[in-house]
């Protein structure tokens, strides 16, 4: 682990902050590390309201958009709702439709078989809307890249409405409306939506024209918090603002297919973080294993029974994901090792019957043992496709563009893309890619770095720190969970070992006199000899909470030893 702590904001910046929000000099240097510099920006952090989400007819096409919706149902049109199989592109197509069919009846959901279609609007799906009589088609979370589609819908007299967060190529689609805050001629003021919230501000805008209130969308924020949190895009700005309401929702009236998710869960409050890991991964399941339109209809049914059902099912294919993506990571691992590739800036690997519902998350796993930009590639018909991972401060979406000529297609964002290429054109992708890698990388990337906000002592964690780190959430990118170091410890007795293999360290420290605080360390047994015999160390850790059957206590999160 590389250790690196944040510049260290000026000392005057630092002092009028602390002065202007009474507050002391760490929790100013957080707030500056953060881009908050005054007391404004401050209170707008502290305090989210929905009254800070901008106007959604600033973005580019958006009264278009709602005017050629608003003409389908004046004309009875059928509706035909399309979006991508992932967290991010159920969890919008279970919102825009949901809102739509509480008002207009003729609305119809498309997720493409992530195997018989792949990514994105398929040739499939139009030709599903032309044979059922829909004349309009909303696209979320994909379709930015859709010329040859939209143009084949075109033929057939079927309008499309696209809404997506990717980045587009250097032509747009012909569509009636293409919603993209990273569109160049887009002036939205803020561009890190997820395809989810995209599709928020098309319902925000809808709602407007109708008259309606910002309140009578709170219901759909948790869909909106799912998806930021699932797709992992920045906690700020509007993402933050909705992450905060969506929150509260999940947590005080969330729809049953949600409450079905998360019943199991023993938890008072659930964070960002239980999104993360309890609801996505079983949302995300679903089109991993069988199909997309498992998410949809868990996420707009409305019967608790029903709901309860309908997670059942996905509980039992998250079992199954499970299973497969323990196995093929194991088989990468061996391939990786009996090929000597461990020294490569790249690790690409492919076998012709990996599931291809789960090389993305194989790719994540690879990357905890070779810190490097990760392709999976499996058979997706007569084509190789690939899920792409990249490491800290590395563009992987830049590494392929600058390969494509070997490649079909591709898309995506900085830390995940996918892609499909011809089986003859993989060794000279795979060539290609790492060379791209090798010349543009910055080499000190290839080993993981734990950012340091900075130095304290334990005598500083105090119930006033506490309360006011909480108030940082929801975390999220740019705006992590604050990351403390603090030298000199020690631990007071002997460290207990936890998990199936003895993995995780539980840990008493202590420094100089302070009390001694629990600290916990998943995956770190292995330092288990720089604590022992009460040698003094360094840590660096988040401050946390511990729930144990209804009662919170302290604990420090490990992060790494020195």
């Amino acid at each position: 682990m590389r250790w690196t702590i944040k510049p260290k904001p000026a000392k005057e910046q630092v002092d009028q902050l602390a002065q202007e929000l009474n507050v002391d000099s760490l929790v100013a240097t957080l707030l500056i590390q953060r881009g908050i510099t005054s007391f404004d920006q401050a209170k707008t952090f502290f305090r989210p309201s929905l009254d800070h989400l901008h106007d959604p007819f600033l973005m580019k096409d958006m009264d278009v958009a709602v005017n050629r919706i608003e003409n389908a149902i004046v004309n009875q049109e059928n509706i035909l709702v399309f979006g991508d199989y992932d967290v991010d592109g159920t969890t919008a197509v279970s919102l825009v439709a949901s809102y739509l069919k509480s008002f207009y009846p003729n609305i119809a959901t498309y997720i493409p078989d992530r195997y018989a279609e792949g990514y994105g609007i398929s040739f499939q799906g139009i030709d599903f809307a032309e044979d059922n009589g829909f004349t309009l088609i909303i696209a979320l979370d994909c379709g930015i890249k859709s010329i040859d589609h939209v143009a084949y819908a075109k033929e057939k007299n079927i309008d499309f409405i696209i809404c997506d967060h990717h980045r587009p190529g250097d032509s747009l689609p012909e569509a009636v409306a293409v919603l993209d805050p990273k569109r160049d001629d887009c002036h939205y003021p803020y561009d890190e939506l997820c395809g989810c919230g995209v599709g928020f501000k098309l319902i925000q805008a809808l709602s407007q024209n109708r008259n309606q209130t910002i309140d009578d969308l709170i219901p759909y924020l948790d869909l909106v918090a799912t998806a930021i949190a699932a797709d992992i895009v920045p906690i700020t700005g509007e993402n933050r603002v909705l992450a905060h309401f969506g929150l509260q929702v999940i947590n005080a009236s969330p729809r049953p297919g949600i409450a079905a998710l998360i019943q199991q869960i023993k938890k008072q409050s659930l964070t960002i973080t239980d999104v993360v890991f309890v609801i996505a991964p079983r949302i995300n399941a679903a089109g991993r294993i069988k199909h997309g339109n498992h998410a949809v209809e868990l996420l707009t049914e409305f019967n608790l029974e029903q709901a309860q059902q309908f997670a059942k099912e996905i509980e039992d294919y998250n079992s199954e994901r499970k299973g497969l993506d323990k196995q093929i990571t194991q088989e990468a691992l061996l391939q990786i090792e009996e090929n000597n590739e461990q020294e490569r800036f790249t690790t690409v690997v492919f076998q012709e019957n990996w599931h291809k519902g789960v090389i993305g998350i194989v790719a994540s796993r690879l990357i905890e043992t070779y810190y490097r930009p990760t392709l999976v590639f499996t058979q997706s018909g007569d084509y190789y496709a690939a899920s792409a991972r990249s490491v800290r401060g590395f563009d992987v979406y830049n590494a392929l563009e600058a390969c494509s000529e070997h490649l079909e297609q591709f898309g995506g964002h900085m830390y995940a893309a996918g892609m499909t290429l011809k089986a003859e054109n993989y060794e000279a992708f795979k060539n290609a890619f790492e060379k791209v890698v090798q010349e543009t990388i910055d080499s000190e990337l290839l080993t993981p770095e734990i950012e340091l906000d900075a130095e304290i002592n334990f005598s500083d964690i105090n119930p006033k720190l506490i309360r006011i780190l909480k108030q940082f959430e929801p975390f999220g990118p740019q705006n992590m969970t604050p990351v403390f170091v603090t030298k000199n410890v020690i631990d007071t007795g002997y460290p207990k070992f936890m998990g199936a293999n003895n993995e995780h360290i539980r840990l008493f420290v202590k420094q100089n006199n302070s009390e001694g605080i629990a600290a916990i360390g998943f995956n770190l047994a292995n330092k288990k000899n720089l604590v022992a015999n009460q040698k003094p160390f360094q840590m660096a850790y988040c401050i946390d909470e511990n729930e144990w059957n209804g009662q919170l206590s302290l604990q420090l999160r490990l992060k790494d030893i020195q």
